[in-house]
């Protein structure tokens, strides 16, 4: 029976790579065995679907598909021909690679194995919390096989707590000549006294007088770079927060930068003068 990989996928004849990856991941979805357990209608359309992408997501496979059609294609290759050397990884994406195509063809597709690298190796580093927000470069000390290398990582703005960096290359060396293994960093981002982070926003904490609460103030909120002021509205409550907006984590690519809160407190003297005492007397007769 001939089989039409185009209308399989549902592409016409001169669509380009893309948009026939994207038409078998969409269907592939739908066809999926395991959204469709016990289907044999289902099955056979996902291996029809994996087999016609196969073929033309292979620029010299389709050109012999284009050039002698279903029949004449299939005369020159078996379908061990049409998967070998296909990068199952990228055929089958989150799908189930190998394991998949052995459940639904049988055995595995005979593919070009790259060499296997060396060991990873992994570290903790520390780095500045104002590192981690702006982003930069810190310089590590690496010991591997004996010696001591310093290594330039570059860190990007917003790196979270616990993520990892890779460092391609710095892992084991393959002693059967593969390339080698990678470093992974793990990040640990030191505290810092001034501002504490949620997600891409960065807060701080600003006291002051209960004068300037009630009548409102001006005040000078400390950055990441230089001290801004704001103005502070009479009648703003403890705990509320003033927006900084865009001096939060810094942007990088198409995240945009963070803001900063300066979250509101009272400030309350430890002591008073006699002056002080007698005002505040005063204005408890007055009601504050």
């Amino acid at each position: 029976m001939a089989k039409d990989y185009y209308s399989i996928l549902g592409v016409e004849r001169n669509a380009d790579a893309a948009t026939i990856k994207k038409s078998y991941r969409k269907l592939a979805q739908k066809y999926h065995p395991d959204k469709n357990p016990g289907d044999k209608h289902a099955e056979d359309q996902f291996k029809q679907l994996t087999e016609a992408y196969a073929v033309l997501s292979d620029s010299e496979k389709k050109r012999q598909y284009d050039q002698f059609g279903d029949a004449g294609f299939h005369q020159r290759f078996s379908q061990e021909d049409i998967f070998r050397n296909v990068n199952m990884g990228d055929i089958f994406g989150s799908f189930g690679g190998e394991d998949l195509f052995s459940q639904l063809f049988g055995g595995r597709p005979h593919t070009r194995r790259a060499p296997q690298r060396g060991q990873d190796y992994s570290m903790q580093i520390s780095i500045p919390f104002r590192l981690a927000v702006q982003g930069g470069e810190r310089r590590i000390d690496y010991r591997s096989d004996g010696k001591v290398e310093q290594i330039k990582v570059k860190i990007p703005p917003g790196i979270e707590q616990g993520a990892k960096l890779r460092v391609a290359g710095k892992g084991g060396v393959n002693p059967a000549g593969g390339p080698a293994g990678h470093l992974y960093l793990q990040i640990d981002i030191e505290p810092d006294p001034v501002f504490s982070r949620e997600g891409n926003d960065l807060l701080v904490r600003a006291e002051i007088p209960f004068s300037g609460i009630c009548l409102g103030t001006t005040i000078e909120v400390p950055t990441l770079e230089t001290p801004k002021r704001v103005k502070v509205p009479a009648g703003m409550q403890p705990g509320q927060k003033i927006r900084l907006r865009g001096f939060g984590v810094a942007a990088s690519g198409k995240q945009v930068a963070g803001d900063l809160f300066a979250i509101i407190e009272v400030a309350v003297p430890k002591s008073l003068t006699a002056e002080q005492k007698e005002q505040l007397k005063k204005l408890k007769d007055a009601g504050l």
